[in-house]
């Protein structure tokens, strides 16, 4: 780890990828709580891989029609935003089955990337580092974006801080009370493809749900309180996605698994050492 502090000193590039991984755990942490909450980690796997079509679209775009003020990033947060809405609608509205709807989200998602992917003229390296991650390849376009994701998330969520809680915690007494529950839950769920859209530089579409879904988890076990998790879980989510950096650096490993190596055992381990504590007590 020493290596790597020496070697954010020397290089820019290393500095851009370890800011990225803090702005993505902000919002990682506070709406990853909200996932887990709610018991909605199946919904935030299938708005990830829809982002996969609209990142695909965008880049068929920006090659095929030379529109290069086109980010991949902006197709991913229209697809991310577009599936929410759709989940949310159909929840509300349709007699549809919500989880045929979410594995068809998720299937078509990512055949409309692979589709967009292949229509593509050249090389597709952006592409596949959007599917597995490779965070030290932030560009400033991204970077402003990841800015902009995470101040309009934590606006909404300071907002609509009481409404959500109570849509995550009691649902029918929220409907009672007059809350909105069918807007509130779209919301959530645009919340949800945002944050996504901040994770996908960080660990790729693949094995962004793992940063969704277990800093919450494991923060869960600690403290009881919604926003206490939510800031617990931000905090260990930047220092899973610092720690892995240095990691990945120092091993010439690829960053994103790394993290999500790290993740995951630092998960099985609390959460296995929680449990034989329950049992001897």
């Amino acid at each position: 780890m020493s290596d790597f502090a020496s070697a954010l000193v020397e290089h820019a590039f290393l500095r851009q990828a370890l800011l990225a991984g803090l702005l993505a755990s902000v919002a990682c942490g506070v709406v990853g709580t909200y996932v887990v909450a709610r018991r909605i980690t199946v919904i935030a796997g299938s708005l990830a891989h829809t982002v996969l079509g609209g990142m695909g679209a965008a880049y068929w775009l920006r090659s095929v029609h030379h529109l290069e003020w086109l980010h991949p990033l902006h197709g991913a947060v229209v697809a991310a935003l577009l599936g929410a809405v759709i989940i949310g609608l159909v929840r509300a509205r349709s007699r549809e089955r919500e989880d045929t709807v979410i594995s068809a989200l998720w299937a078509v998602g990512m055949a409309l990337g692979v589709f967009f992917l292949f229509r593509t003229p050249g090389y597709k390296a952006d592409l596949i580092t959007y599917l597995f991650g490779n965070i030290v390849m932030v560009d400033p376009t991204a970077m402003r974006l990841l800015v902009g994701l995470d101040v309009l998330i934590l606006l909404l969520v300071l907002v609509y801080y009481q409404q959500l809680l109570a849509l995550c915690f009691d649902e029918e007494f929220a409907r009672l009370r007059g809350v909105r529950t069918g807007w509130l839950y779209t919301l959530l769920l645009a919340l949800i493809a945002l944050t996504i859209v901040t994770l996908v530089y960080v660990v790729g579409i693949v094995m962004v749900i793992a940063l969704v879904t277990l800093p919450a988890s494991i923060a869960g076990l600690f403290v009881r309180r919604l926003w206490p998790t939510m800031v617990l879980a931000a905090v260990l989510c930047a220092v899973f996605t610092v720690t892995g950096l240095g990691i990945s650096y120092g091993a010439d490993l690829p960053a994103g698994a790394t993290i999500v190596l790290l993740t995951g055992s630092i998960y099985a381990v609390t959460h296995l050492g929680f449990g034989w504590l329950r049992r001897g007590s």
